[in-house]
């Protein structure tokens, strides 16, 4: 497959020729050899490092485009007690984090999980794709194809 060089966000206008399954950390590239499911390898050569979301695609030289799905990863699934007061914990800590209106998510630490337990959570490990807050500063990426 020829090598990508520019992404392209959600909404696709056209349906993909391939996909890749990456987890939180490898989502966040600028160069990397990347392997479809189909086994078809490519090389993503981007200008500057992205974060991909879960439905972006990479477009290759061709115009052909990769879609990016979100591997599953093993989390902690936290519920109960105060969730604003876990959350602010889990930030102090600068740990990535998925807030969702009934639970936390986490990458699996038995660090955190101890604290947490210790301030009233209950903890379940899941497997999940992970796609946590982008904080602050993060910012939206638009479809810049003029």
């Amino acid at each position: 497959m020829p090598p990508a060089r520019t992404v392209r966000f959600p909404p696709l206008d056209s349906a993909p020729a391939g996909r890749v399954v990456l987890t939180h950390e490898e989502r966040h590239l600028r160069r990397r050899r990347l392997v479809t499911e189909a086994g078809q390898g490519f090389l993503a050569d981007l200008p500057e490092a992205v974060r991909l979301a879960p439905g972006s695609a990479l477009v290759l030289e061709d115009g052909r485009l990769v879609e990016v799905a979100a591997a599953p990863e093993p989390l902690l699934e936290v519920r109960g007690g105060d969730r604003a007061r876990l959350a602010w914990h889990i930030g102090n800590r600068h740990a990535a984090c998925r807030i969702e209106a009934d639970r936390l998510l986490i990458r699996r630490d038995h660090v955190l999980a101890a604290m947490l337990r210790g301030l009233g959570a209950e903890l379940r490990e899941v497997e999940e794709p992970f796609e946590p807050e982008g904080g602050a500063y993060a910012h939206a990426h638009g479809d810049h194809r003029g």
